[in-house]
C-alpha cells in the first residue's frame, strides 16, 4: 500500500512521515488488515491456482508466513477438488500418452498444484 500511495503523495505534499502515519492510522482504524487481505486473496486465488503459487504471490506481497500457513491451511483439504476443476477446464480427457501426461502434468505444476496431487488426477480411471 505504501508503495502505491507514495506515487500520489509527492503531489499533494506528503512526506514518508506523514504517508507512515496515515497508513498507520488505516491500521489502527480497521480499514487495513493484512488477515483480511490474506484471506480474500486466497479465496480469489483458490479456484484457478494451487497451493504453492498462491503461497508465492502472497510471499512477494510481503505478508507474513505465519498469517499465510493460518490461513492457507484450510484449503489443504479441498486442493484436490480445485485441481481437478482446473485441469478438466482445460483438457477434459485424460493424457493419452506419455507427452500428453507430461503437458498435463506441467500445466498443473505451473499453477501451483503438489506433485502427489498431479499424479492422483491423472493417473486415475475415468470417472
Amino acid at each position: 500500500m505504501k508503495l502505491k500511495l507514495s506515487e500520489y503523495a509527492h503531489t499533494l505534499e506528503f512526506d514518508e512521515g506523514a504517508l507512515d502515519l496515515f497508513i498507520s492510522s488505516l491500521v489502527s482504524d480497521g480499514w487495513l488488515s493484512n488477515e483480511r487481505y490474506c484471506e480474500q486473496f486466497i479465496h480469489a486465488k483458490k479456484n484457478k491456482f494451487g497451493r504453492y503459487k498462491i503461497i508465492r504471490e502472497l510471499e512477494e506481497k510481503g505478508i507474513e508466513q505465519a498469517l499465510i500457513e493460518e490461513f492457507i491451511a484450510p484449503l489443504k483439504n479441498q486442493e484436490l477438488l480445485y485441481a481437478k476443476q482446473v485441469w478438466q477446464k482445460k483438457f477434459k480427457l485424460l493424457p493419452s500418452s506419455k507427452e500428453e501426461w507430461s503437458k498435463q502434468a506441467r500445466f498443473l505444476q505451473s499453477r501451483g498444484f503438489d506433485v502427489s496431487l498431479i499424479k492422483k488426477i491423472l493417473n486415475s480411471k475415468e470417472e
